[in-house]
């Protein structure tokens, strides 16, 4: 059976990287009819986040991103990596370490002076077995390293770049086990992967570097390698690494902005995959079918907000009025500008604002005119081809008009319908008597039709703002 796995570190929010790899772990396993496991690498104590567990776990429910086993914490399973890192020793594939963190700087320094790769040297490598023995047992600072092969080749296939190949003598001995006890991500990544029954690593390519050294873990232990496959880089528009420096790049960043988790896991999808057609709107169940590994690119992909903004306000405009008002209620609740005594007007009003806004963060202060009247000077009563006088003629029997429609009759068509009639009766201009009405019920110079906003408005709120608007201008 097919068993993938997500494994982050909980450093702090999911980061968008983070909910890719997730992705595209979980699409292959369900795919496949497999199973997808979280795992938390939580054993580098120093990089620590609190809650951000909790946050990674939220975050994957949010995106639709459901787990079948787990979470399950590295820092709870010490005793297995003790375990295995000693069957090691005893196998003569690790070493006791006993350098000084001051001593690795000054060969790092060295090395960097002489413009040769960097990595530590092996003094400790040849120490005989008993000596680091005591040494240990005298409790002398140490830490565990494994012996990589000092010559030859690694050599594995990756699922989307191809074969790769590594030489063993650029490839250090990685520490295995640190100072604090804590084993590092080299090896605890590799016990659990083969404990959990692992099948398929797919991973960002930054790790790709470290496959060698796990490669050999794998072989010292005399087990099955998983299969690999290494995700492109996300980068920025400039091609720089995707980074907090320029901006929001954690998940917990756009679903408080207001991004829909279908939105962002569609423009996710995309970073480094595509189906090979024309088709840009997949639901997660569609991707499940749809999504190909092999397929996934080598480069970079850019993470253009832009397209993510495109994507965010198509899946708005499909939402019905009912569903716009429920999912944006938290911002809503949230705001502090204004209060919302009929709650029952939100699911009228968003409609005035779907093709408008981009993120449902912006609903709030796009559609407080409808609950507060804006202060506006009577200036912008006056349409650009119109003047005050005309204006101050049109408004009040305009209102006149409006006055004689019933409650039941007040809705956009009608309302579009009987003043179109009166304009062509009374021969005014339609920008002369639509410019002010729209002003008067919004107070904005920009804004949805005046036909829209009395339908939502409602013929008492519409007629009283409509009187502040002819007080105004007489």
């Amino acid at each position: 059976m097919v068993r993938t796995r997500f494994a982050p570190s909980p450093t702090g929010f999911l980061h968008v990287g983070g909910l890719r790899t997730a992705l595209y772990n979980y699409l292959f396993a369900k795919q496949n009819g497999g199973k997808f496991v979280l795992r938390i690498e939580d054993t580098d104590r120093e990089r620590y986040v609190e809650g951000g567990v909790e946050n990674i776990i939220k975050s994957l429910a949010w995106s639709g991103i459901k787990f079948d086993e787990g979470p399950f914490e590295q820092s709870k399973r010490l005793d297995i990596y003790h375990r295995h890192v000693e069957q090691l020793i005893k196998e003569d594939h690790a070493y006791y370490c006993f350098c000084s963190a001051e001593r690795l700087e000054n060969l790092r320094q060295k090395q960097k002076d002489k413009k040769i790769p960097t990595g530590y040297d092996g003094l400790c490598r040849d120490i005989d077995p008993k000596e680091a023995g005591q040494r240990v047992q005298a409790g002398e600072r140490h830490v565990i390293r494994m012996k990589m092969p000092v010559s030859g080749e690694t050599v594995f296939n990756d699922l989307i770049r191809g074969e790769v190949r590594f030489k063993n003598e650029l490839v250090d001995d990685q520490v295995l086990i640190k100072s604090d006890g804590y084993p590092t991500y080299h090896l605890a990544v590799v016990v659990d992967d083969h404990e959990m029954k692992i099948t398929h690593i797919i991973r960002g390519e930054e790790w790709i570097s470290s496959v060698p050294k796990h490669i050999q873990l794998y072989n010292f232990f005399g087990w099955d390698i998983p299969q690999m496959a290494h995700l492109p880089l996300l980068l920025n528009p400039d091609k720089s690494k995707l980074s907090k420096r320029q901006g929001d790049v954690s998940v917990e960043d756009y679903r408080q902005k207001g991004y829909l988790p279908e939105a962002l896991v569609n423009f996710v999808a995309f970073l480094g995959w595509n189906p090979g057609t024309d088709k840009e709107f997949f639901s997660l169940k569609e991707l499940v079918k749809e999504f190909d590994i092999t397929k996934a690119g080598r480069a970079g992909a850019v993470f253009n907000v832009d397209k993510l903004d495109w994507y965010n306000k198509e899946y708005i405009k499909k939402l019905s009025d009912k569903e716009l008002a429920k999912i944006a209620e938290p911002w809503f609740n949230a705001n502090k500008e204004y209060s919302i005594e009929n709650k029952e007007l939100i699911e009228r009003a968003v409609g005035l604002e779907r093709e408008r806004i981009t993120t449902l963060s912006e609903l709030p202060g796009a559609l407080k005119f409808v609950f507060v009247l804006p202060d506006y000077p009577s200036d912008l009563l006056v349409w650009k081809k119109s003047n005050r006088q005309e204006v101050a003629k049109i408004l009040p029997e305009l209102a006149k008009l409006l006055n004689t429609f019933s409650v039941q009759a007040w809705n956009m068509g009608k309302l579009e319908q009987g003043i179109g009639e009166w304009l062509a009766e009374k021969g005014y201009s339609v920008g002369a008597a639509l410019w002010p009405m729209r002003v008067a019920l919004s107070g904005q110079q920009n804004s949805p039709g005046p036909f829209e906003i009395a339908e939502v408005l409602g013929k008492a709120e519409s007629l009283a703002r409509l009187d502040k608007a002819i007080a105004k201008i007489i």
